[in-house]
């Protein structure tokens, strides 16, 4: 699914202080598994996982997604990926501050042009299968930090994305809260055959995930 072949990235490129941050990654990921990224701070853990979701590109070397070689697509045809093929989990949630809990969810289909009334019935399925039909018409204010994620979980899924990718998901919640949040993960890669991609610094979670990968200063250790 997944095919990354001497991938590097360089920022300031060009000018004296030009950084490079990763250092000839060769990645591959197939269907269907749950594989854990790990670093310390710095490692180019965030930087490697905005390639794999299509928010970046390398600089160099050759990324391959389900065949479909990255560095030939347009911008807007990046952003049909991302909206139609990734679904993102972010530490701080990302939801919209003023939109409920059902709305946001509802975002993604919005924007790939699914119908309202198909639209809102999926939304509420998510939200149930999450365990967050209750909180549907609360806004991210009046949630706690596991609901949000759990809200943040449903709109990943929204347009059913083959790849999850998760940026320290736990990361902003206490253990207990976290403990629910990975099961749903289990479940979504047991149940549903998602291919999930958890980007973390705790070791204890990388050990739950079929493999783990270690980058440091930039490379795959």
């Amino acid at each position: 699914m997944i095919n990354m072949q001497s991938i590097t990235k360089n920022f300031y490129v060009g000018t004296p202080n030009e950084l490079q941050i990763l250092k000839g990654i060769n990645l591959t990921v197939e269907t269907g598994e749950f594989v854990s990224i790990v670093g310390q701070s710095g490692s180019g853990k965030s930087t490697l996982m905005n390639i794999i979701g299509a928010l970046d590109r390398p600089t160099g070397g050759s990324y391959h997604l389900k065949g479909q070689d990255m560095a030939e697509l347009s911008d807007n045809q990046l952003s049909d990926i991302r909206n139609q093929q990734i679904g993102f989990v972010f530490q701080t949630f990302n939801l919209i501050p003023r939109s409920s809990a059902l709305r946001n969810v509802e975002l993604p289909m919005l924007y790939g042009g699914m119908g309202a009334e198909r639209r809102i019935r999926h939304a509420r399925q998510l939200l149930e299968m999450v365990e967050m039909s209750d909180r549907a018409s609360h806004k991210p204010s009046e949630l706690s930090g596991g609901q949000k994620q759990r809200v943040a979980i449903a709109r990943a899924m929204a347009n059913d994305p083959a790849i999850l990718l998760a940026d320290e998901p736990t990361g902003a919640l206490d253990s207990a809260t976290g403990r629910l949040v990975m099961d749903i993960f289990h479940r979504l890669n047991k149940e549903h055959g998602k291919t999930i991609i958890l980007i973390t610094h705790n070791r204890e979670l990388a050990k739950e995930t079929g493999r783990t990968i270690t980058l440091h200063d930039g490379e795959i250790l």
